[in-house]
């Protein structure tokens, strides 16, 4: 079987850390890893954003596909938009040229649904979508989001039109169902995956060492994007209502254009008296953040809107215990007074106060860490494309179930052509 993986805005194999990276870059490489393992043939699909080859073999039945669209160059995630309609045209002539297609599309995120879409429809094959975050979803989280019409416009006529929806928890298929519409048959919740080879406890006094920590001084730890959705502001108000004048908090994440984000929360850091605590660490390479999880006594995830929570997961699965928002996939995944805990409001006050529990009780936190460790084991990366393979061949299966005897039976060069000229 071959698949598209379409990835039209962001590389996965971009470095992690920058405003257009994150979890979605780690779940898109790492899916498609695990599927080329079992045996499947597949593409990862993304814009051309540099001097780099159009086709690169990157392991064993894996590849990536740069398509040319718009400059050739980093371009930032809202004006990729405009060079879609280039990256569609591509990417069908690409296919075209390797007269070869695919039997399934998955596209991530709303501006990868609109080419895979139209592939998947010259093809005649499904079009299976992941939309990682919702436009509607962000705008309600935070009052002052402004995600663009056209992205909620766009996201509800893809949720309407594809054959598959895969959703990372169940809230976000409640989302999708309340306020797109999306038909729940079409529906299947599989969570994301983590690697527990790379991520598990490593012994803390050698991860502090090298990251020039004190040994028992109290560590919080922050990972992700970074941007104002993510709550980074409310953790450094809980820092200054903590009793603990030696913690240390590490923020990681954030490139040159997270600069005047960064910039304000110096400043809140400075006017709060913590300016002294906190270490911004900037981008950091995926497989160095399993340091900083098992360095750090807990986590913190204060977002105000995650669709699955991935950081929550990583951390765990380093033995760490997580104090998050009670938002969005973050409440499958965190285990309330088993893993961590879960605060219902976005102010500091309540994540300081189940910091401080967690800070003042070492033997609370090592049975947290103890339990977070096992709790993750059901996100195994093997254990999630076999979930998705099999969503694969369910939408194929339907999809197959409605054609005509020999329709879309071939996936050549010219079906293809043929299909194309049909204007299909």
């Amino acid at each position: 079987m071959r698949v598209a993986q379409v990835s039209a805005h962001t590389s996965p194999l971009a470095p992690l850390g920058g405003r257009e990276t994150g979890g979605m870059n780690v779940y898109v490489l790492e899916l498609s890893r695990e599927l080329a393992a079992l045996g499947y043939e597949v593409d990862m699909i993304t814009r051309l954003d540099g001097d780099l080859p159009r086709v690169e073999q990157v392991e064993r039945n894996l590849r990536i596909v740069r398509i040319p669209a718009g400059p050739a160059a980093p371009v930032e995630k809202e004006a990729i938009a405009a060079s879609l309609g280039e990256f569609t045209d591509e990417l069908l002539r690409f296919t075209q040229r390797e007269g070869r297609g695919y039997d399934i599309v998955h596209s991530h995120y709303w501006q990868s649904g609109r080419p895979g879409g139209v592939l998947a429809r010259r093809l005649r094959v499904p079009h299976a979508v992941m939309f990682h975050t919702l436009g509607e979803v962000k705008n309600r989280a935070r009052i002052t989001e402004e995600e663009p019409k056209d992205r909620i416009r766009a996201e509800r006529g893809i949720a309407r039109r594809a054959d598959a929806i895969v959703t990372a928890s169940p809230h976000e298929r409640q989302l999708l169902e309340m306020y797109y519409g999306a038909d729940p048959a079409r529906m299947r919740t599989i969570p994301c995956g983590v690697d527990l080879n790379l991520f598990q406890p490593l012994e803390r006094d050698d991860c502090r060492a090298q990251l020039g920590l004190p040994p028992n001084a109290p560590v919080l730890l922050w990972v992700g994007r970074l941007e104002k959705l993510k709550g980074v502001d409310i953790l450094i108000s809980a820092l200054a209502e903590l009793e603990e004048p030696d913690v240390t908090l590490l923020i990681v994440g954030g490139d040159d254009r997270a600069a005047a984000l960064k910039g304000e929360l110096q400043r809140q850091a400075e006017a709060a008296g913590v300016a002294a605590n906190v270490r911004f660490e900037g981008p950091v390479a995926h497989d160095r953040l399993p340091l900083y999880y098992s360095a750090a006594d807990i986590c913190v995830v204060p977002s105000y809107y995650e669709s699955f929570g991935l950081v929550a997961v990583e951390a765990m699965a380093c033995g760490t215990p997580v104090v998050a928002s009670r938002v969005g996939g973050l409440v499958s995944t965190v285990i309330e007074g088993v893993t961590g805990y879960l605060i219902p409001w976005r102010c500091p006050e309540p994540f300081a106060e189940k910091l401080e529990v967690l800070l003042h009780n070492p033997e609370l936190r090592a049975n947290f860490s103890r339990a977070a460790r096992t709790s993750v084991e059901r996100f195994r990366w093997r254990n999630i494309a076999l979930q998705v393979a099999g969503m694969y061949d369910e939408a194929i299966a339907r999809r197959r179930s409605r054609l005509r005897p020999n329709e879309g039976a071939g996936f050549g060069k010219e079906a293809y052509e043929a299909a194309v000229l049909a204007g299909r």
